[in-house]
């Protein structure tokens, strides 16, 4: 894993990576905790000192998927978010550490070669609260996660839902539904019909794990997709 990720970082000072179309960032959005709507918070987040830390283990893809797919290694990363709530007349906060592995593969575009095929896996903690779990990600639909991809980047349009799949995702099984859009490639001036495959998330020990592909509708990326959701791992898978 270092070793691919010091390659990612070399392609990157390279300057190809400018080339490459973060499409599937916005997972951090959905880790963003608001607690404020819980109908009882646990007594141990009212009366400790300090934010409530929940960090989620990584999600990453295996290496033999990864030499099936020809999809390389961008990014392993962790995005911290944290909340303030009141109750009790107290405020407490809770600090959620979610964590992004991010990979892309380069495909022919009108004879010019992009790193436009794109896959995030990502994890984010579950969150007890009087023995409830609770974070927005578990109860958000397919659609939901797609529309994040749709708001968060202005050149993903028409976003309409093509068809679904079971298939496995670390471990468990997990819908995926696949998604039309128009996208323009990022520095590129071109604009490509985009195909999205979201997994629904899919709880992993004490996390949350979310799978998401995009690619050129041209290029036909799907059963590299599927491949890449089952070659998802986790340490509590």
């Amino acid at each position: 894993m270092e070793r691919e990720a010091r390659e990612a970082t070399d392609r990157a000072d390279a300057g190809t990576d400018t080339t490459r179309r973060r499409l599937l960032a916005a997972g951090g959005a959905a880790a963003a905790v608001g607690l404020a709507g819980c109908a009882g918070i646990d007594t141990d987040l009212i009366t400790g000192s300090g934010p409530a830390e929940f960090d989620a283990e990584a999600a990453t893809v295996a290496d033999a998927t990864l030499s099936e797919t020809g999809y390389e290694l961008v990014d392993v990363s962790e995005d911290v978010r944290t909340e303030s709530f009141e109750v009790a007349d107290q405020t407490r906060e809770v600090e959620v550490t979610s964590h992004f592995a991010e990979y892309d593969r380069a495909v022919e575009i009108l004879g010019e070669r992009f790193q436009a095929a794109v896959f995030v896996a990502f994890s984010t903690p579950q969150i007890e609260v009087l023995g409830r779990t609770f974070n927005p990600v578990g109860d958000m639909s397919s659609e939901d996660l797609a529309e994040m991809v749709q708001s968060r980047y202005d050149g993903v349009q028409g976003l309409e839902r093509r068809s679904e799949y079971e298939t496995t995702v670390a471990g468990s099984q997990s819908r995926v539904v696949q998604y039309d859009a128009r996208a323009d490639l990022a520095e590129s001036g071109v604009t490509v019909d985009l195909v999205l495959h979201v997994a629904d998330p899919v709880a992993v020990g004490g996390d949350f794990v979310v799978g998401i592909g995009a690619y050129p509708e041209a290029v036909g990326d799907g059963d590299a997709v599927r491949a890449l959701l089952n070659g998802i791992e986790h340490p509590e898978a």
